[in-house]
């Protein structure tokens, strides 16, 4: 995966997402959940390649960032709870899919329990 489109349609391809602009730059893809309209993807062009900032749980976030010189602390989010992907072909596709995977559903909407 490197393109923006590709990485779209991926996300796409979760349940219940859908793709949005909300900023007047254009740069900016967020991928959302149609339920609760959380965003679970934003991607973006930075330095010449396709950065994808995912939601990752904190045991996970340095981990990923150690493997990978190309997955950083997220670029204009919260460093603890997201990181920055740079699409170089560096990382595997499988990688970068968990990746997306993680974040779809740690954004999620929650469960109700009713009891």
């Amino acid at each position: 995966m490197k393109t923006r489109e590709e990485a779209i349609d991926y996300c796409l391809n979760l349940k219940n997402t859908y793709e949005d602009y909300p900023f007047s730059d254009k740069n900016w893809t967020l991928m959302r959940h149609k339920d609760n309209k959380k965003v679970f993807a934003w991607i973006f062009e930075r330095n010449g390649h396709i950065w994808i900032n995912l939601k990752c749980e904190p045991g996970w976030l340095d981990f990923y960032r150690q493997k990978y010189h190309s997955v950083v602390p997220a670029y204009h989010l919260n460093k603890e709870h997201w990181n920055s992907i740079i699409l170089d072909g560096t990382i595997p596709e499988e990688e970068i899919y968990e990746m997306i995977r993680r974040s779809h559903h740690l954004t999620k909407p929650k469960k109700i329990s009713r009891g």
